[in-house]
């Protein structure tokens, strides 16, 4: 039996200093470090940390603000705590929520492959605002 729940993928959090910030999560809140190496290493552009098996904690670095472009305006979320929220969908779920964004003229982003999160690589994904201006990702894994 397939579990279809929505579930919370990961969070993406500005910080000024993504190894600090990695080991304040991992000594002070108690999670374990995600690609902490291959950051360090500059094979990574951000470390993580896990929250459980499904949903982590992006740590990424406030410079890459100006880099945020798959979303206009997406740059001006730097300095919120928050950049976006990303929800990990079943294919299906993912295809409607697509068309009902598509339906409503919601702007969103390009569809992306293979972008990293808390269980790999994501088969497809894309951003769209809520009408507050929050950014979200929406992406299903295969």
């Amino acid at each position: 039996m397939t579990d279809h729940t929505p579930r919370l993928d990961h969070v993406v959090l500005w910080v000024r200093d993504p190894l600090a910030a990695a080991d304040f999560y991992e000594k002070a809140v108690g999670l374990e470090a995600v690609r902490l190496a291959e950051f360090a290493a500059g094979e990574a552009p951000f470390p993580s940390v896990r929250v459980n098996g499904g949903t982590i904690l992006d740590l990424m670095p406030l410079s890459y603000a100006e880099r945020m472009t798959m979303l206009p305006g997406s740059a001006d979320s730097a300095g919120h705590p928050v950049n976006h929220v990303c929800l990990s969908l079943p294919r299906g779920d993912f295809d409607a929520l697509l068309s009902r964004l598509e339906e409503r003229a919601v702007p969103m982003s390009d569809l992306a492959h293979g972008s990293f999160g808390a269980q790999g690589k994501a088969t497809r994904s894309f951003y769209f605002r809520d009408p507050d201006g929050n950014v979200f990702e929406a992406r299903h894994y295969d």
